[in-house]
């Protein structure tokens, strides 16, 4: 049998086809890891709170969540971030958890950088800041972490709470301790004396969403008027058609964005860094602003 041979066009053109293909992946890995990566979004969200004290209608509240510094976040887009929230001029900012990463950092690296983080967030405007701990975070350690965060006057809540008053009215930021990797504790981050009361809602901070579906079978669920999160990324990589391609436990539920479950409001923010990959794709980092209006 006489051997059969490729024409020579046909093998220029497999070339072809495969550079084309290597540019691409090289491009697309260009633009998610430089350019979508650092491209961040604000979303501006009215939200209708039942029995609001007149005080804080309008109030302004900015969350940031999910910042990952040093593994892949850089200090300086971080920076960059800070000023732009200042630019807003927020009532309060809260701080959804996961400051730093655990996955593939030295231990001391890691809480090297809870410091640096809690050094640059120190340059918000705003002092009345509020924070929880994400499961990156107490897998770093718990303890370190906080106390960075406390050296830069950034209240952390950890099984706690606190009210927020403003010209005679008040309500109150509650916070839990990572339900992931952490001991959480309703009891005492809504104690029964601030539940339920008259215009008193209560603003639970919990890094990961999917926990909501156990607040709402616990006697504290019904007290809580809106409960901010982050810990999804917002899926980070999303293809088309596909969507993410990657969630992490208890988050896997609720992604991004708004819901509504029963009398609470739930809002999920994408965060502003990444983890396992420097990439993110259809999915930009956020910063959140919240204006709450009486229902």
């Amino acid at each position: 049998m006489d051997d059969f041979h490729f024409p020579a066009h046909s093998s220029l053109t497999r070339r072809r086809f495969l550079a084309a293909g290597a540019c691409a992946a090289g491009g697309l890995a260009l633009y998610s890891g430089e350019i979508a990566r650092h491209r961040y979004e604000v979303t501006h969200n009215e939200v209708r709170i039942d029995d609001l004290p007149e005080a804080f209608d309008g109030f302004r509240i900015a969350q940031l969540s999910d910042i990952h510094l040093d593994e892949f976040t850089e200090p300086y887009f971080l920076n960059a971030v800070v000023r732009r929230i200042n630019r807003f001029a927020p009532d309060a900012v809260v701080l959804t958890g996961d400051f730093v990463t655990k996955e593939h950092l030295l231990r001391q690296f890691a809480i090297g950088a809870a410091w640096r983080c809690a050094e640059i967030l120190d340059g918000l405007a705003c002092r009345q800041r509020y924070a929880v701990l994400g499961n990156h975070d107490v897998l770093v350690g718990a303890d370190a972490i906080t106390e960075a965060l406390k050296a830069h006057s950034i209240a952390v809540l950890r099984n706690a709470f606190l009210p927020i008053e403003r010209n005679g009215g008040r309500i109150w930021m509650a916070g839990l301790s990572d339900p992931l990797e952490g001991l959480p504790d309703l009891e005492a981050a809504i104690p029964p004396i601030i539940r339920n009361l008259p215009h008193e809602p209560v603003v639970l901070l919990c890094h990961p969403p999917d926990y909501v579906d156990t607040l709402l079978l616990q006697p504290a669920g019904p007290s809580v008027a809106l409960m901010l999160s982050g810990h999804t990324h917002g899926g980070q990589v999303r293809l088309p058609f596909v969507g993410a391609l990657v969630l992490p436990q208890m988050g896997r539920r609720y992604v991004e964005g708004w819901y509504r479950l029963e009398r609470m409001q739930l809002y999920v923010n994408r965060g502003i860094g990444s983890v396992g990959v420097p990439f993110r794709l259809n999915c930009p980092p956020e910063i959140s602003l919240f204006t709450l209006r009486a229902a």
